[in-house]
Formats: structure tokens, sequence, C-alpha cells
């Protein structure tokens, strides 16, 4: 990849989150100019502060925009323009993971988790092979929990398998043409406290799934650069994403049924 010039940079969504965050500093590490976006701008400023005081003279710019609506992204994509940046680098990592019963959800939340998981992401990905640098890196934060249908967790689980879906088939797309796309199937990851509480009460099974945010990040910095397709960070990942595969559809998403209907989170 081509570093050194602050035109260059390296896009991150969903930058103010915890897992964001620490591809914020996981690319600051490299050096790399940055671009940083998120719904708040004040917590925007404070990661700025922060990367400033460690990274002192690198670049860095930020703009807050609600992804899941398009006429905010286009002003997103015009300010990008406008400062006449080339992206180098695509983090997509904004995400929204809310978990209860399907009839639970509000149309409003629905079309809500659907745009900013999957079309978000998306047009992002447009946006940057229409503005890249020589060469571009993008990674795509989907989810274990798209291996399997989830009941329970069905828009989220089908979300992130469409996200998984659509860079595989994007990447054969763009193969030998300077664009490397790496999607990442983490398992539980431990960010906000009520994910962590979430990681917890599963006990023994969520606490070896799980990793720290700096560990995902830096692995899936370090899989894109060996253009890797697909990365499944930790052992027990990969594990549950193939050896269940042994037993009827059935069976298994009766197994998750019972697991998941006891528990219910929506931080958003």
């Amino acid at each position: 990849m081509v570093q050194g010039s602050d035109k260059q940079i390296a896009i991150i969504s969903g930058a103010t989150g915890g897992l964001g965050r620490a591809f914020a500093f996981a690319c600051a590490e490299e050096g790399m100019p940055l671009f940083l976006t998120g719904r708040s701008e004040e917590k925007l400023a404070a990661l700025r502060a922060e990367l400033a005081q460690k990274f002192p003279g690198l670049p860095t710019d930020a703009r807050a925009c609600d992804l899941t609506d398009a006429a905010a992204r286009a002003a997103l994509f015009a300010y990008i323009r406008g400062k006449e940046y080339r992206v180098a680098r695509l983090c997509n990592v904004a995400g929204a993971d809310i978990q209860k019963a399907f009839e639970k959800y509000t149309q409003e939340k629905l079309v809500f988790q659907c745009r900013v998981n999957f079309e978000a992401a998306v047009s992002l990905a447009k946006f940057v092979l229409d503005n890249r640098a020589e060469e571009l890196e993008i990674v795509t934060i989907a989810s274990i929990s798209g291996v399997y249908p989830m009941p329970y967790f069905a828009l989220y689980s089908a979300s992130k398998r469409a996200l998984t879906q659509f860079f595989f088939a994007l990447r054969e797309e763009w193969r030998g043409r300077g664009v490397r796309i790496t999607t990442i199937e983490p398992g539980g990851i431990y960010t906000r406290p009520d994910v962590v509480r979430n990681i917890e009460g599963q006990g023994l099974w969520g606490k070896i799934s799980a990793k720290s945010p700096e560990y995902v990040a830096k692995k899936s910095l370090a899989a894109v650069r060996r253009n890797k397709r697909l990365l499944r960070p930790g052992f027990w990942n990969k594990f549950i994403a193939a050896v269940p595969r042994i037993l009827p559809l059935s069976v298994r998403m009766r197994f998750i049924a019972r697991r998941w209907s006891k528990i219910e989170k929506d931080a958003f």
C-alpha cells in the first residue's frame, strides 16, 4: 500500500465504537492518515484528540454521518471528494447488533438495522472504489453469527451473511486490479458494557469465542495485507463455523433458538 501522503486516507466507519476505535489506533500505528466517521460529533472530536496526543503530526479528519440516511452519506462523500482525498483503505465497522424476536421489531427498527449493517457498507464500498488510491484495501466486519440462520437473532444474522456474500463476489470482480478485499467473521468482541454482559452470560461458550477489539483489528489488517478472502479470528470460531455442519440444519437452529431466546438487547 502506498503511504505517506495526507491525501491518501483510511476511512473507518463506526469509528467511535469499541472496535472502530481499535481500527483507528491500529491504522495510526502504521502511520496511515485517518478519516473517521460515526454518528456523534462529540465522540469523534474526543477520539481525534486522543489520537493526536498519541500520534502527533498524524493527519486525521472526521465527519459525523448517519450512514442509514442516503442524503447524509451523499454529504459525507461530497466532503471527502472536496478535500481531494484518495482512499487507500476502508474499514467497514459500523453495525447494529440488535437481538430480539422479530415480532418485537418496529418497521423503523428493522429498516435501520438493514441499512446500517448492509446498505451502508455497500454504499461505502462503491464510493471508495470510485475514489481509490493506486492500491486499495477493504476490510468488512461481518460476523460468525452469519454462518447459520439464527432464531432470535435473525435479522442481524441475515444482514451479516449478506455482507459476506457481497464482498466475496466483489473480491472476484476486482481480482488483479490492485484492490484487496477481506471479510471478517468474528465472534463476540469485548466492547460496550451490555456486550460484555452478553458474552459473560453465555458462559464458557461465549468466553472462548470472544476476543478483544485490538486483537480483531490487528488480525484483520494483517489478513487484508495478505489478501485473504475470509478471516475468522480465533480457533474456536473456526471450529464452530465448520464442525456443526455435520448436524442437520433443523437441529442446529433448535439449539440456537434455545440459547438465544433467553437474551435480548437493543442499544440503538
